[in-house]
């Protein structure tokens, strides 16, 4: 069967269940097909995994919505993050020089990689539309390596299949499913509108994740863990923000 009628069989499929059966029917086809949310716990959970079910079926292998380069905001919006640490203005001063990305977990070659090291794995621009849960939103240019790159640098092994990000702002973290981890327009970013990334954008890198909302996107990366298995990570939930009321998989 050809993955066009694949996708049509299975969301039509769990688009038919929903509507006759319910949520709760839906979210057993979403089972079967292994597209279960960490976060699909509780009154909400059958919820959780219809959305992030047909949402990876209807957009698998889908383009990327870009931008031409006239529609760039002229004043885009940094939103609020905790003061940097001494630690991250040591780094900063030095011109991120001492910055290291490490990569470890289901890697046949962990690495710890200087920014330029990152930089020598590729480089791609696109021009795409950062949208916040609470209603704003804006376009800009995003210069980064992408991720699947990295992690076939490091050798990531077959059976893993989430990578845990994490950022130097403590306690923060995140992770993405083996679909968006190795999604050619999923980036480790370190550039924006042509120059460096700035430090209020998450400089000097962050990673962009063009189809889910921002908050996906964490600033100041500096670890990736290729995992099997996301329960002994904080609450087992896939990241910090489902403890905060938060969905796990965020897409648009």
């Amino acid at each position: 069967m050809n993955s066009i009628s694949r996708r049509r069989l299975i969301t039509g499929g769990i688009a038919a269940t929903a509507g006759v059966a319910g949520l709760t029917a839906a979210a057993r086809m979403a089972r079967r097909y292994g597209l279960i949310a960490p976060d699909c716990k509780g009154v909400y959970g059958p919820g959780e995994e219809l959305t992030y079910a047909v949402q990876r079926i209807l957009t698998a292998g889908a383009p990327v919505r870009q931008f031409p380069r006239s529609m760039i905001s002229k004043k885009p919006f940094a939103n609020y993050v905790d003061p940097p640490t001494e630690a991250f203005k040591r780094l900063e001063a030095g011109g991120f020089k001492d910055w290291r990305l490490t990569i470890d977990g289901m890697v046949a070659r962990p690495a710890t990689l200087t920014l330029a090291d990152v930089k020598s794995l590729g480089t791609q621009s696109e021009i795409t539309e950062v949208a916040c849960e609470e209603g704003w939103s804006y376009i800009a240019e995003w210069i980064g390596t992408p991720l699947v790159s990295v992690l076939r640098e490091v050798g990531m092994l077959p059976q893993a299949r989430y990578v845990v990000y994490s950022s130097f702002q403590r306690g923060v973290w995140d992770s993405i499913d083996m679909g968006d981890a190795l999604d050619p327009h999923t980036l480790l970013t370190w550039g924006m509108n042509d120059g460096d990334l700035p430090v209020g954008f998450g400089g000097p890198l962050r990673i962009r994740l063009p189809r889910q909302l921002g908050y996906k996107s964490l600033k100041y990366i500096w670890h990736l863990t290729a995992t099997d298995s996301l329960k002994n990570f904080g609450k087992g939930l896939g990241s910090a923000e489902p403890e905060f009321g938060y969905a796990w998989y965020a897409g648009i």
